[in-house]
C-alpha cells in the first residue's frame, strides 16, 4: 500500500512546459477577493487557483488567447489576453458576477483575523474554502475535512456527535489554537476544543486555514502543533440565500436555509443561518439532535467606519460511547469470534423497550460579537472585537451500585457482571427495580434496596463505603458552565512603503461553574448528599433534564447542586506587537507577545465558608512568546522560508491547582515550546507543491494521574514532573492538473514524535500533603512514542468533471506508526516495553456532485452524494492502553503469577493486538446525500 501511494505521488511530479509569458490578476466579487478560484487557459492544461487575496499567475505558451474564470456560485468569465515572449501581462481587477449565494462569498477582513499569504507569510499553511466543505463533508464531523492535510490525524474518538479529535504534527486540540474571527476558543482552563459545541460551524464557514507550526497569530496563544482559523460567513454577502436537506445512514437528517440581503444602499447589511440535524448516530446507543443559528447585521457607516454584530449558536444533545471497550467485548458481541461488532457500545441498554443510556453530553455555547474597523488614514488602521460565550450544559455518568457492582465492574468466570444482559447493554429494568424497593433477582440471589423513614435511598458511591455500593444506582450529571468576556484591539500602521508595525492588546475573562446534580433516581425516591460541609448533608430528590436550554441567558442557579460545587475564574492581559518588512522578493517577520493569567479557585462544598481554601486570592503567571521568519520568492515558481521561535506557555488549571483542591502546586512552572521550520514551495500553471521539515520541543509538561493503591485512597494522586516531548518530521503536498478537467492530490508526512528523557513522579493524598513514604520516583520515557497520533499518513486522491456540473471525486487517506496511548506511571522500569503499536491503516471516501443551472435568475439547484470509508475498512483508530501480546494474563487469588500464560500463547489476539486493550474502532461505511437550491 505504501509504495503504492509513493509510486503514485511520484507520478504527479511532472515538469512544467516552457512559458511564452505570464498572466496575472486579481479575482473579486465588486466587494471583497474570491480566494480558490479556476484559473484556465482555454485549450490547453495551463490552470491555477488563487491564493486567500484572489490573487493568481498563469504560464501562457502562446502569445494570445483566453482565460476561463470560474468559482462556486458565480457565473463564468472569459477575458482575452495577449502577452509578449518572457514577459507579464497584469489584467487586473477582474469582478465575477454571482448566480447564487454561496457560503463561500464573503471572506471577513477584519484585521484581527491573521490569514497567512501563500508566497508571503512563512509558515507552514492550508486552506480549504466553503465549496469544498460543502461537498466533501456530509455527515462527518468537522475536524474529518482536514484528514487529507499533512500532519494532521482526525478520529471519531467514541462515535458521539461531535465527539470527534484532531491532532495536528502529534500535539491533540489542546495545544492546537482554535479561532473564529481571530478570537480564541480553547476552554480557559484546559485549552479543551468541544466540537460538539461548535457542530454548526460548518454551515457558516467561508474558509478554513490550518496553519501547522507556531502559525502567524500575533496573540499569545496555545499553538503548540499548529492553528486552525475559521472565517465565517459576513453580514454583506451577495443577495440570495439557500435552502437545502441532507440524509443518510443511521436516520441521519438535516435541513437549513439561509438568507442574506447583501450591502444596502443606507449601509445595512443582514445575513441569518438557521439548520437541524439529528440522528440515530453509527455507534449504537448515540442517537443527537442539535440545531444552528447565525445572525449577522453590518452596517458600513462611510468609507472609514464599518461595524459588524454576530450572534451564533448550536444547542445540541447527544448520547455518548465514553467508555472505550475491550476488544474482547467487541468480539464476544460480534459475529464467529473474529469478526468484532466496531459499533458495540457499553454506555447504553433499553428501559421499558426504549433506548436508554448512562452517558449524555448536552450543551449550548452562543457566542456574541462586535466588530468595529476604522480605517484612520491611509497608512493606519484600528480593528477592534469584542465578544461574550454563556456556555450552559455539562454530562452525564451514573454513580452508586447494586450488591457491590456497577456497570462497569469488570465481569470474571466466577462472577458475572449482573447489571447487564447477555448482549452486554446495561439492564436499566433490573437497576429501576432494585431502586424502587422491589424484590429483584441479581445474579442467584433475591435482593431489596434498603429504606430510611420509608424512603428508597440512592447514596453517591463512596469507594470506601460498603453502603454506597449497595444502596442503588442514579444518574447525574456533570455541570461544567462558564460566562466569558473578552476583547482585540490591533493598531496596524504602515511606517514605510517597506514596513508595517502592528500593535495591540489582548483580554479575557472568565468564570466556571462546576458541580453535580441529579437526573435520573431510575425509581428510587431520594438522593443522599454526604459531601457538602457548609449544610446539612441533605437527602434530593429533584431532577433535571439532560437537554440544553433554548435560552442563550439561561442560569442554573436554581439548580440543587450534590457531591461538589466550585468555581474558577481565569483572567488573561497580553499585548503583542509585529513588524513585516517586505522589499522585493523577500518578507520578514518578528513578533513577540507577553501575557498574565491569574488563576482563582472557589469552592463551597469542601472547605467551610469564608476559610482561606474556600476562596483563593488569584495566582498570577506571566508568559509570553517571541518567533520569527522569512519568505524569499527565488523567481515567479520557487519560494522558500524559514521560522522559528520560542513560547513560555502558562500551565492549565489543574496544574496550579492540582487534584480539584484549593491548595496552590508547589511545583508551578511555565511550558516551554522551541521551535523551528523550514519550507519550500513550487508554483506553475498545471502542478503545486510544498516542501517542510520541523522540529518542536515541548519541556516541562504537568501530568497528574490517579493513586490505585488503596492505602492511598480515596483521593490520592501523583503527579509526574518533567515530562518532555521532541517531535520531528518532513511533510509534502501537491496538486496537480495534468488534464483540462482532471485534478489529482496527494500528501505525504512522515514524523517522529517522542519522549524526551526520564520524568520523575511524586505521590500525594487528598489534602495534597506528600503522601507518607512516597519518595520522588524515576519514570523511563526516554525514546516511548507519544500515543494517540499517526505518526506517518499518506493521501492520493483525483476530481474529474464529466460534463458541465458533474463532477466525481475520489480520496485515499492512510495512516501508520499510530500509537496506543499511554499511562506514564506505567513505566517505572527501565526495560519497560514502550507503547503500543497499532495497525496502519487505509480508507477511501467517494462523491459525485451536479450543480443545475436553471434560468436566468432562478439559480440553481445542487446534488451531492458522498461515501465514505467506500470498501467498509475495519480498523482501529484509538487504544487507550498499553497491553503486549507478549504480557502475561493478569492472575488472581493464589495464582502463581505468569502461570496464565501470555495473551499469544493463549491466542486471545485480535490483529497482534492483546485482547484486553480498551479501543475505538473507527466507522465502516457511511453515506450521505443532500440537495440545495440557491437563489
Amino acid at each position: 500500500m505504501k509504495n503504492w501511494l509513493l509510486t503514485g505521488l511520484l507520478f504527479m511530479i511532472v515538469s512544467t512546459a516552457f512559458s511564452q509569458g505570464k498572466i496575472t490578476g486579481t479575482i473579486t466579487d465588486g466587494v471583497a477577493s474570491l480566494p480558490g478560484a479556476n484559473v484556465a487557459i482555454k485549450g490547453s492544461s495551463a490552470a491555477t487557483s488563487t491564493d486567500f487575496d484572489g490573487k493568481f499567475t498563469i504560464d501562457a505558451t502562446t502569445s494570445t488567447g483566453e482565460i476561463v474564470i470560474s468559482y462556486l456560485g458565480y457565473e463564468n468569465q472569459t477575458i482575452k489576453f495577449a502577452v509578449s515572449n518572457g514577459a507579464t501581462t497584469n489584467l487586473g481587477k477582474i469582478v465575477l458576477v454571482s448566480n447564487s449565494n454561496e457560503l463561500s462569498e464573503i471572506v471577513v477582513k477584519s484585521g484581527v483575523v491573521d490569514i497567512a499569504k501563500d508566497r508571503k507569510t512563512p509558515v507552514a499553511v492550508s486552506t480549504i474554502k466553503a465549496a469544498e466543505i460543502q461537498e466533501k463533508l456530509g455527515s462527518q464531523e468537522f475536524p474529518e475535512i482536514l484528514k487529507s492535510t499533512p500532519s494532521v490525524y482526525a478520529s471519531k474518538a467514541g462515535g458521539g456527535y461531535g465527539d470527534s479529535r484532531i491532532s495536528i504534527r502529534g500535539f491533540d486540540q489542546k495545544n492546537i489554537a482554535v479561532m473564529v474571527n481571530g478570537v480564541p476558543i480553547n476552554d480557559m482552563e484546559n485549552s479543551a476544543v468541544f466540537w460538539s459545541n461548535w457542530a454548526g460551524i460548518s454551515d457558516v464557514t467561508s474558509a478554513m486555514q490550518v496553519q501547522r507550526g507556531l502559525g502567524a497569530s500575533k496573540l499569545a496563544i496555545s499553538s503548540v502543533g499548529g492553528t486552525i482559523n475559521i472565517v465565517t460567513r459576513s453580514s454583506d454577502m451577495k443577495e440570495g440565500g439557500s435552502v437545502g436537506s441532507s440524509f443518510g445512514n443511521d436516520n441521519y437528517l438535516k435541513a437549513q436555509a439561509s438568507y442574506s440581503t447583501g450591502l444596502m444602499k443606507n449601509g445595512l447589511s443582514a445575513s441569518v443561518l438557521f439548520s437541524r440535524t439529528a440522528g440515530d448516530g453509527y455507534v449504537d446507543g448515540t442517537k443527537f439532535e442539535g440545531y444552528n443559528y447565525f445572525m449577522a447585521f453590518g452596517y458600513k457607516i462611510n468609507d472609514k467606519h464599518s461595524l459588524e454584530f454576530t450572534f451564533t449558536g448550536a444547542p445540541q444533545w447527544h448520547n455518548q460511547r465514553t467508555t472505550s471497550p475491550l476488544l474482547s467485548d467487541y468480539l464476544k458481541f460480534g459475529s464467529n469470534g473474529t469478526d468484532p461488532n466496531i459499533k458495540y457500545n457499553s454506555d447504553w441498554g433499553y428501559r421499558n423497550g426504549e433506548e436508554a443510556t448512562l452517558k449524555t453530553n448536552y450543551y449550548h455555547k452562543p457566542v456574541m460579537s462586535l466588530n468595529w474597523d476604522y480605517a484612520i488614514n491611509e497608512t493606519t488602521k484600528l480593528s477592534t472585537v469584542l465578544y461574550g460565550s454563556w456556555g450552559r450544559g455539562g454530562g452525564t455518568t451514573s454513580t452508586g451500585g447494586i450488591k457491590g457492582q456497577n456497570p462497569y465492574t469488570v465481569p470474571t468466570a466466577t462472577a458475572p457482571n449482573n447489571l447487564r444482559d447477555s448482549n452486554g447493554l446495561i439492564n436499566f429494568d433490573l437497576i429501576q427495580a432494585y431502586n424502587s424497593g422491589q424484590v429483584t433477582s441479581i445474579g442467584q440471589r433475591q435482593s431489596v434496596n434498603r429504606t430510611v423513614n420509608g424512603n428508597v435511598v440512592a447514596e453517591y458511591q463512596n469507594t470506601s463505603s460498603s453502603a454506597g455500593n449497595t444502596a442503588g444506582l442514579s444518574q447525574i450529571a456533570s455541570v461544567n458552565s462558564h460566562n466569558w468576556y473578552g476583547g482585540v484591539i490591533n493598531l496596524d500602521k504602515k511606517l514605510t512603503d517597506n514596513l508595517t508595525w502592528d500593535i495591540g492588546v489582548e483580554g479575557r475573562m472568565y468564570k466556571g461553574i462546576h458541580f453535580q446534580n441529579l437526573i435520573d433516581l431510575y425509581g428510587a425516591t431520594n438522593y443522599k448528599n454526604t459531601l457538602d460541609v457548609n449544610n446539612n448533608p441533605g437527602y434530593f430528590s429533584t431532577t433535571y433534564e439532560a437537554r440544553p436550554s433554548g435560552n442563550p441567558f439561561v442560569g442554573t442557579d436554581y439548580q440543587d447542586r450534590i457531591n461538589y460545587w466550585n468555581d474558577s475564574e481565569v483572567n488573561y492581559y497580553g499585548a503583542f506587537t509585529q513588524f513585516e518588512y517586505t522589499v522585493g522578493k523577500l518578507t520578514a517577520f518578528l513578533q513577540g507577545a507577553v501575557s498574565q493569567q491569574g488563576y482563582k479557585r472557589i469552592d463551597h462544598f469542601k472547605y467551610p465558608a469564608n476559610s482561606a481554601l474556600s476562596e483563593t486570592e488569584f495566582k498570577n503567571i506571566a508568559g509570553g512568546d517571541v518567533k520569527a521568519g522569512a519568505n524569499y520568492n527565488i523567481n515567479d515558481q520557487h519560494n522558500v522560508f524559514v521560522n522559528a521561535g520560542y513560547y513560555s506557555k502558562q500551565p492549565f488549571f489543574n496544574a496550579v491547582y492540582p487534584n480539584n483542591a484549593s491548595v496552590i502546586n508547589d511545583n508551578l512552572t511555565n511550558e516551554k515550546v522551541k521551535a523551528v521550520e523550514l519550507g519550500y514551495g513550487f508554483r506553475s500553471g498545471i502542478f503545486n507543491a510544498n516542501l517542510n521539515a520541523y522540529y518542536t520541543q515541548w519541556n516541562d509538561r504537568f501530568t497528574p494521574g490517579t493513586d490505585t493503591d488503596q492505602a492511598n485512597n480515596p483521593g490520592g494522586y501523583y503527579t509526574f514532573q518533567g515530562v518532555n516531548e521532541t517531535h520531528t518530521g518532513v511533510e509534502l503536498d501537491v496538486t496537480a492538473k495534468v488534464l483540462t478537467k482532471l485534478k489529482l492530490n496527494g500528501m505525504i508526512s512522515i514524523g517522529d514524535y517522542k519522549y524526551d528523557g526520564n520524568a520523575t513522579s511524586n505521590r500525594f493524598d487528598a489534602a495534597n500533603n506528600p503522601f507518607p513514604g512516597g519518595t520522588a520516583q524515576t519514570l523511563y520515557l526516554d525514546g516511548v512514542k507519544v500515543g494517540n497520533n499517526a505518526q506517518t499518513t499518506m493521501a492520493i486522491g483525483a476530481a474529474y468533471e464529466i460534463l458541465d456540473g458533474l463532477n466525481v471525486d475520489a480520496n485515499l487517506n492512510y495512516s501508520e506508526k499510530l500509537f496506543g496511548n499511554i499511562d506514564v506511571s506505567k513505566f517505572a522500569a527501565a526495560n519497560n516495553k514502550g507503547a503500543l503499536e497499532l495497525p496502519g491503516f487505509a480508507t477511501t471516501d467517494a462523491g459525485v456532485s451536479y450543480k443545475w443551472r436553471l434560468a436566468p435568475k432562478l439559480g440553481a439547484l445542487n446534488f451531492r452524494l458522498n461515501v465514505n470509508n467506500v470498501f467498509d475498512k475495519v480498523f482501529i483508530n484509538e487504544s487507550f492502553t498499553n497491553i503486549f501480546a507478549s504480557d502475561n494474563i493478569p492472575t488472581t487469588g493464589t495464582q502463581v503469577p505468569g502461570s496464565n500464560g501470555t495473551y499469544a500463547s493463549k491466542g486471545q489476539l485480535y490483529k497482534g493486538l492483546a485482547t484486553d486493550n480498551k479501543v475505538y474502532f473507527g466507522f465502516g461505511r457511511t453515506w450521505n446525500f443532500s440537495l440545495r437550491y440557491d437563489f
